[in-house]
């Protein structure tokens, strides 16, 4: 079987998850503590970083949108808006400029170069394109989820989810919408069980769940 290590919170590994469940991908979940890596998942990947999965032919997969791009090559409906190449792109550079911002913001520390209302403001500003391709559809591409919208939608949770009262007034109305509407999708909530701690030798969770539809529209 399709082994996967993963952190339930960790947003990378949450996109990942979501990806596989859209498609029924079974895996063996092998849930990690980041400050406890085991063995097994640095033997594959040195990164030590999740999500890390190893196929059944033994192809071992450490980037979480790579990981998303093979569970979703068979299905082209998350590529209907813009091709791959181009929605992985987009979410290469959204992940540059909007996670370093939201580290910066979320963990701030005395010390550091700018005030922490600094960084929330630079990772705000990320959203703006965002928010004006939300003026005309439901999702970033168009009217149907893309592998855009599974792919930022986490890092935006993680965001919002430092100061929900002040993402929730802020003017990014329209994203705020279209995370509100992912954050009760099924295939967001049905990817967020929990499960203890994989232990060295043991067999993982077989996962995910049977889910009965593949989002809300």
């Amino acid at each position: 079987m399709t082994i996967l290590y993963s952190f339930r919170r960790c947003p990378y590994a949450m996109r990942a998850r979501m990806a596989l469940s859209s498609q029924g991908v079974r895996v063996e979940l092998r849930e990690v503590l980041l400050r406890d890596k085991p063995p097994s998942m640095l033997d594959l990947s040195h990164k030590g970083t999740v999500p890390v999965l190893q196929t059944d032919e033994g192809q071992v997969i450490d980037e979480s949108l790579d990981i998303m791009c093979w569970a979703l090559a068979s299905d082209d409906s998350w590529f209907s808006q813009a091709s791959q190449t181009e929605q992985m792109r987009l979410a290469q550079d959204f992940d540059a400029t909007f996670k370093p911002h939201v580290d910066a913001y979320k963990y701030h520390r005395p010390g550091s170069a700018h005030p922490q209302h600094y960084y929330r403001e630079q990772a705000a500003k990320c959203l703006d394109d965002f928010e004006l391709r939300l003026g005309s559809s439901n999702h970033l591409l168009g009217d149907a989820p893309q592998f855009l919208d599974l792919a930022v939608m986490p890092f935006v949770r993680q965001f919002a989810s430092v100061d929900r009262q002040w993402f929730d007034a802020q003017p990014r109305q329209r994203v705020r919408q279209w995370l509100d509407h992912w954050l009760v999708d099924p295939l967001f909530t049905g990817v967020m069980g929990k499960f203890s701690q994989w232990q060295e030798g043991s067999m993982g969770e077989a996962w995910p769940p049977r889910l009965d539809t593949k989002t809300i529209s």
